[in-house]
C-alpha cells in the first residue's frame, strides 16, 4: 500500500482552497499552522519561536516563508512549495515579521484581500514576541479564514482511510508487545520504551526502505503514561515512580504514525484476578463504549453519541464517575474535530474517523477506558481498531 498522501490529492486539497479564494473575492492563503501547511503540501517542520508560514496565492507560486535553516528541508519533502523565502533568525537585527511583509509586498500583496488563519501573522510559540503582520501591511485587508482548512480535514478521503488503518494495524501489535512485557515489579517507562522500540523494528522490516515518520520524530508511541494502579483514575496522568503490582488496573495507549495520521486504541488491562468490583466497572465501561459505537452513523449529532455512553453510566449507578466525553476526531492530529459531546450538535458524516473512549474513574481505586478508531460509514460504522475488549484477553497473569 501507498505510506503517504499521493502528490496528486495535495494538488487537489490547493484546488479546494483556490476555488475558495476565488468565491470569497481572496488574493491570497496565509497560514501559520503547521498541521494546516503539512494538510496542503505535505511539508511537515518543528515549530519553534522563529515564525513560519506558508502562503497560497490564487495565482503565482505557493511560497513557504520562515527561517534559513528550513530552506534545505524544504525541497527534499514536496514539489509543491515553489518558492522559499528566508530570514536568518528570531528575533534577529531585523524582525521576522518585517521579512514576511517585505516578502509579501515582493509577491504583490501589500494590497490585497488575503485569508489569514492568525492575525498576528505567526503561531506564537515558545515566549514569541512580534508585531502583528497586518500593523506590517495596513493596506492590506485581512480576512479570518481559520476554520478553512480544519473543515476540509474533516471528512477523510479513502487515502486516509488506508492510511488510518494502516496505523491500526500496527497499534494492534504494539499493544500486543506492551501486554505481553507488562509483568508484577516492572516500571511502565521500561515496558513502553521496550513495546515501542520492538514494534518499530518489525514495522520498519516489513514497510521496508520507503517507510519514513513524517510529522513524528518517533513512529510508535505504545506506552501506559503512569495509569497503574490508582494512578489510571487520572485520565491525563503523565508518570508514576512505583512498579506495576499484582492487581493493578493499567491503562494502555497506542498510537502510530503512517503518513502524517494515526489511529488511536487505548485498553484496560488488570495484573492478576480481577476483583468483582474491577470486573464490575470493567463490563460496565465496555457496555458504555458499545452502546456509543451502535449509535454512530452519518447523519447522528455528535451529542447523542455522548449521550449513548452516559445512558448506560447512568442505569449502572457511575455516572459521577465520568471525567470526559465520549471521544474527538482523529487523523493528522491525536485531538481535532468533530468532538463526541453531549453539547455539541454538528452531525457526523461519512468519512469522518472518530475516537470511541467513554471511561469512568474512581480516585483511589481505579480508572476504565477502552478507545477505538471508528470510521463513520452512510449505514453505520467500521472499527479501524481491533484488539480484543474483553476482560479474559485483557487479564495479565
Amino acid at each position: 500500500m501507498e505510506l503517504f498522501i499521493s502528490e496528486s490529492e495535495y494538488k487537489k486539497r490547493i484546488e479546494t482552497v483556490r476555488k475558495v479564494l476565488q468565491k470569497r473575492r481572496l488574493d491570497a492563503l496565509y497560514l501559520t499552522n503547521a498541521t494546516s501547511i503539512f494538510y496542503l503540501t505535505g511539508y511537515s517542520f518543528i515549530s519553534t519561536e522563529r515564525p513560519a508560514a506558508l502562503v497560497v496565492p490564487l495565482d503565482g507560486k505557493i511560497t513557504f516563508m520562515g527561517p534559513l535553516l528550513e530552506k534545505d528541508h524544504v525541497p527534499l519533502k514536496t514539489r509543491l512549495i515553489e518558492n522559499v523565502k528566508t530570514y536568518l533568525d528570531y528575533p534577529g537585527e531585523r524582525h521576522p515579521i518585517e521579512h514576511f511583509a517585505e516578502f509579501l509586498k515582493e509577491m504583490g500583496l501589500a494590497k490585497k484581500r488575503i485569508g489569514i488563519d492568525n492575525k498576528s501573522g505567526a503561531a506564537g510559540m515558545w515566549g514569541y514576541k512580534g508585531p502583528p503582520i497586518t500593523r506590517r501591511l495596513p493596506e492590506a485587508k485581512f480576512v479570518d479564514m481559520a476554520d478553512l482548512v480544519p473543515k476540509m480535514r474533516l471528512v477523510k478521503s479513502p487515502a486516509e482511510v488506508a492510511l488510518i488503518r494502516e496505523s491500526a494495524k500496527w497499534a494492534n501489535l504494539a499493544v500486543s508487545l506492551l501486554q505481553e512485557y507488562a509483568s508484577e515489579g516492572a516500571w511502565d517507562v521500561e515496558v513502553a520504551l521496550a513495546a515501542s522500540l520492538d514494534t518499530t523494528s518489525i514495522m520498519k522490516k516489513t514497510l521496508g526502505v520507503d517507510f519514513e515518520p513524517l510529522r513524528n520524530i518517533f513512529p510508535v508511541s505504545v506506552c501506559f503514561r503512569g495509569q497503574i494502579g490508582e494512578m489510571s483514575a487520572i485520565p491525563h496522568a503523565i508518570g508514576t515512580k512505583r512498579p506495576i503490582r499484582n492487581g493493578d488496573v493499567l491503562i494502555a495507549e497506542a498510537a502510530v504514525e503512517i503518513g502524517g495520521y494515526s489511529c488511536e486504541l487505548e485498553r484496560t488491562m488488570i495484573v492478576g484476578k480481577p476483583s468483582a468490583k474491577q470486573k464490575r466497572y470493567f463490563e460496565v465501561m465496555v457496555k458504555a463504549q458499545e452502546a456509543a459505537i451502535q449509535k454512530m452513523r452519518e447523519g447522528v449529532e455528535c451529542g447523542e453519541i455522548d449521550k449513548a455512553s452516559m445512558e448506560v453510566f447512568k442505569k449502572a449507578g457511575l455516572a459521577h464517575l465520568i471525567r470526559h466525553h465520549t471521544g474527538h476526531g482523529l487523523g493528522l492530529e491525536v485531538h481535532e474535530p468533530p468532538w463526541l459531546d453531549i453539547g455539541n450538535r454538528e452531525k457526523l458524516k461519512a468519512g469522518m474517523v472518530v475516537s470511541c473512549e467513554p471511561g469512568i474513574y474512581e480516585v483511589g481505586f481505579a480508572g476504565f477506558r477502552h478507545s477505538d478508531t471508528v470510521h463513520i460509514t452512510k449505514d453505520g460504522c467500521e472499527l479501524l481498531t481491533y484488539y480484543p475488549r474483553d476482560i479474559e484477553q485483557l487479564t495479565i497473569t
